[in-house]
């Protein structure tokens, strides 16, 4: 019987260690995949610019134009005031996007980090902290004109404030949903896929590889798309905290 779609998301302990105050730190397979993500992501970047040039080679051509992505999608998005907040934006991509690809890779209890909420809910969090911080250390208190849009008539005042209050604090949790439930959907996909190839004919087997294969490289622009889109709306975020409105 063909194993059910749904275990490749299973927290399994790689390594056992004792509890702290009742709460268990085991390593896990989520853990050592956040590990491989790390190092894939430190590879690739030192690899690129330890012998830099000015006339760059592919490897550093391709650090310089992720960095350049990221750093034009912040500057258009928030201004050159957002470009202050690169780093914790550039590493956000490139971590999602490492882990989102890594879950990808044929190796031993793969696992893909992004598809659990508390991985996604976690940068979440971090980036409504650091914008919700910034915001007001830019603009003091009236950070909080973001809540009532310019024009609103008296009225409707009090019905726009809890609309917006509400929206501001339901960001990190679509961000976080947004991101897992992406990653979740197209690894059941394949998983199904993949199942249902096993039981096939073996004359029919080529048509549903070629699939598959083709799948791959579509989740793998997935992959990439998702951390785009989470960054891009990191962008839009932090927009609302170096400009004045």
């Amino acid at each position: 019987m063909s194993a059910s779609p749904l275990d490749q998301f299973k927290i399994l302990s790689v390594v056992k260690l004792p509890n702290v105050f009742g709460y268990n730190i085991d390593f896990t397979n989520s853990s050592l995949y956040m590990l491989i993500s790390v190092i894939l992501a430190a590879s690739f970047f030192l690899f690129g610019i330890r012998k830099a040039t000015i006339a760059p080679g592919y490897w550093q051509a391709a650090v310089e134009f992720v960095y350049e992505f990221i750093a034009s999608l912040l500057e258009g998005s928030s201004g050159r005031e957002g470009l202050r907040h690169i780093p914790l934006v550039f590493t956000i991509f490139v971590f999602i996007a490492t882990c989102n690809i890594a879950g990808m890779l044929p190796l031993p209890m793969s696992f893909t980090v992004t598809s659990h909420i508390i991985v996604t809910f976690a940068l979440a969090m971090i980036v409504f902290f650091n914008v919700t911080i910034t915001g007001f250390k830019q603009q003091g208190l009236g950070f909080l004109r973001i809540f009532l849009p310019k024009g609103t008539p008296l009225w409707l005042a009090p019905m726009m404030i809890l609309i917006e209050l509400s929206a501001y604090f339901t960001r990190p949790v679509s961000l976080a949903i947004r991101l897992a439930a992406n990653m979740v959907a197209g690894h059941i996909v394949m998983k199904v896929i993949a199942n249902l190839t096993t039981q096939m004919n073996i004359l029919l087997i080529p048509l549903p590889l070629i699939f598959i294969m083709m799948l791959i490289c579509f989740e793998t622009f997935i992959a990439i798309l998702q951390a785009y889109i989470f960054v891009a709306l990191v962008s839009v975020y932090l927009s609302d905290a170096v400009n004045k409105h």
